[in-house]
């Protein structure tokens, strides 16, 4: 169901905020949630259709959005994706790396095109996005990172070995960061349990996509997860938050 949006007067600071994978999941619903607060949101990812519709929608009733495709695995296509949202706006404020894939399968089902692809997204798309944001982030003398991770990143499930890798990298590699960088750069790690998503229908093999989709038979809302990544925006400039693990009530 489609959000309704409330409005922007009630915002004190509109920020420029990019976001990866954000044509479906939690990216759109963070789209939607930051735009309904009144701030511009820079929209990435292939499928630019979506795409489109998405920014549509924030601006029927009054947003701004910028939808743009982009490949997180294409060092070049990040840094073109962050370079363009600072040529229009003269700053960017926050990124959402966000875009990930959960090719899960058995190790010995060898299926080395999906851990490779795993591996490509999860990995190295969130370096790039890095890479890419943290010159302007160090030339402002501001900026705040927002890693989705996992709480995959955090305890390792059959049929999951790659993709915990991966995810326990982007939470080592965003650890890394917050520790590395000036203080007037924030640096956050969103952690979610069992996520209302698409990432059951990218399994590969039949047997594991159906353990999977009786594994995620009660998810929460991606909102739920926006809604983290907005609470972590709006704390004053000398609050960081660190992590947030988010995950169903229910889930052990």
């Amino acid at each position: 169901m489609t959000r309704h949006l409330r409005g922007l007067t009630f915002v004190p600071e509109k920020k420029v905020v990019l976001i990866t994978g954000a044509s479906s999941g939690i990216g759109h619903a963070t789209a939607l949630r930051l735009a309904d607060e009144g701030h511009h949101v820079v929209l990435g990812a292939r499928r630019t259709d979506r795409l489109a519709a998405l920014a549509e929608t924030i601006r029927e009733v009054g947003g701004s959005a910028d939808p743009h495709r982009l490949d997180v695995t294409d060092p070049d296509d990040v840094t073109a994706f962050v370079d363009k949202a600072v040529e229009k706006h003269g700053r960017i404020d926050v990124l959402v790396n966000n875009a990930g894939v959960g090719l899960l399968s058995r190790l010995d089902s060898l299926l080395t095109g999906d851990w490779n692809r795993t591996i490509d997204v999860n990995i190295r798309g969130l370096l790039h996005g890095i890479a890419a944001a943290l010159p302007h982030f160090q030339r402002l003398g501001a900026g705040h990172f927002v890693t989705v991770a996992s709480v995959g990143a955090h305890e390792v499930m059959p049929m999951g070995a790659v993709y915990c890798a991966t995810k326990y990298a982007a939470w080592a590699i965003t650890e890394g960061l917050r520790l590395e960088v000036d203080p007037s750069i924030r640096v956050t790690t969103i952690s979610p349990g069992i996520v209302e998503s698409e990432i059951v229908d990218s399994i590969t093999e039949p047997d594991v996509r159906e353990t999977m989709r009786a594994f995620r038979e009660a998810p929460i809302s991606a909102d739920a997860i926006a809604a983290a990544i907005s609470y972590a925006m709006s704390q004053p400039p000398d609050v960081d938050v660190n992590e947030l693990v988010i995950r169903p009530a229910g889930q052990r």
